[in-house]
């Protein structure tokens, strides 16, 4: 593939914030390919305008996230769409368009480039959009949801090949999407190795408690740190357990409110939230912790998808609780007990039986880094990638 050059659209994190991507990125780089990303500037970090990064050409533009319902994400939308019509232009001809949604507008760009310089489309479907909708707000599916349903069928049908997470989300592209068999691959989000590994403990973290349990992750409406608080509530006064200490690690758009219901549901002694921290400081807490919470509730979207916190918790060796999703048992399978979905006192048992239980402990985080090292490594997903390529690359 030397002498190709490719060109990866990314709206919702920073690059190489995005540890995807960045993986991505790095994977066609290694395999010839003259790669740049067109993304946003980020906050604290990759807040440079451009940069040249290991080899990768990054293009970023200023952008405020979405705030006051669907009026501030059409602002966010509009804006970073133009962002990337100015910068894609600066890049010039390119052999391969790869967007990474959400949302799902980057076909625009890949349509441009298919009539300009015969481009291919390769669609990078990190989220399901409409179900994205439906879990995150409370509209049913109104007139904006009719409008992302319709933006998804156009992405689809400008798509020369498709990159799937997972199985799922590879049926809803066959079904939904229409798509061939042989135009879709999928392209599992794996975690980067040589980031997590294992520190020394450190006892003093669990703040003079036996026991530390941790999340880590995005603090959205439909990742479930409520699920996490109100779970934890009852294993305190339902289980009659104060032998732990609690630690979210992460951010987003509902993080003041989790701390205000941490407040509310009176655990602000014995949970803590750091928001985002430095690498660093993430190994030292996980390396920690005895139990690993992923609260992600069922719902349209979560069921079928792949969450990033419990790849990264494996390749920790963390012991998992997790509610019963399709997807979360394919990812982790005995690596973590599941609870019925959404069944809080039932999550607040299983963690009470793992914290009385270390040699299962142990046994579930060595089932899961043997996952993330082995059929879930980032190895066969460079593969994957590399094949979703040559089919992008033949269609010319």
């Amino acid at each position: 593939m030397a002498g190709r050059k490719a060109l990866i659209l990314v709206e919702n994190l920073s690059v190489p914030m995005d540890r995807r991507v960045w993986q991505e990125s790095t994977t066609l780089r290694d395999a010839g390919w003259e790669v740049h990303v067109i993304c946003p500037q980020g906050a604290k970090q990759d807040t440079e305008p451009y940069a040249v990064i290991d080899g990768i050409t990054i293009h970023r533009y200023p952008l405020t996230a979405a705030t006051g319902g669907p009026k501030g994400y059409l602002k966010e939308y509009g804006t970073a769409l133009w962002h990337t019509f100015r910068l894609s232009r600066r890049v010039g001809p390119v052999h391969v368009v790869h967007g990474c949604n959400p949302p799902d507008f980057f076909f625009l760009v890949a349509l441009l480039a298919k009539l300009r310089w015969r481009s291919r489309y390769v669609f990078d479907q990190h989220d399901l959009i409409p179900e994205l909708y439906e879990s995150r707000f409370t509209r049913g599916r109104d007139l904006l949801y009719r409008a992302v349903c319709a933006l998804e069928r156009a992405t689809y049908r400008v798509a020369d090949v498709v990159i799937a997470t997972n199985e799922s989300y590879r049926q809803v592209a066959l079904t939904r999407g229409g798509k061939r068999p042989e135009d879709v691959f999928v392209v599992r989000s794996a975690p980067v190795v040589e980031r997590f590994h294992q520190v020394p403990p450190e006892p003093e973290l669990k703040k003079g408690r036996p026991h530390l349990l941790c999340y880590l992750g995005v603090m959205g409406p439909q990742d479930g740190v409520d699920y996490a608080l109100r779970a934890l509530a009852k294993l305190r006064d339902e289980l009659g357990r104060n032998d732990w200490h609690a630690v979210f690690v992460g951010g987003g758009d509902t993080f003041e409110a989790m701390v205000e219901l941490s407040r509310t549901l009176g655990l602000e002694d014995v949970v803590e939230f750091t928001g985002r921290i430095p690498d660093a400081d993430l190994l030292r807490y996980l390396s920690t912790a005895d139990v690993c919470l992923a609260p992600d509730p069922l719902n349209p979207l979560n069921d079928v998808s792949t969450m990033n916190k419990i790849m990264e918790y494996m390749a920790m060796a963390r012991p998992i609780v997790s509610f019963d999703l399709r997807e979360a048992r394919v990812s982790a399978g005995e690596a973590a007990r599941y609870a019925p979905p959404n069944d809080e006192s039932e999550f607040a048992k299983l963690i009470a039986l793992l914290l009385d239980d270390p040699d299962e402990r142990r046994k579930m985080g060595e089932i899961g880094q043997a996952r993330v090292s082995g059929p879930l490594s980032w190895a066969n997903s460079r593969t994957a990638l590399l094949a979703a390529y040559e089919a992008a690359v033949a269609r010319s």
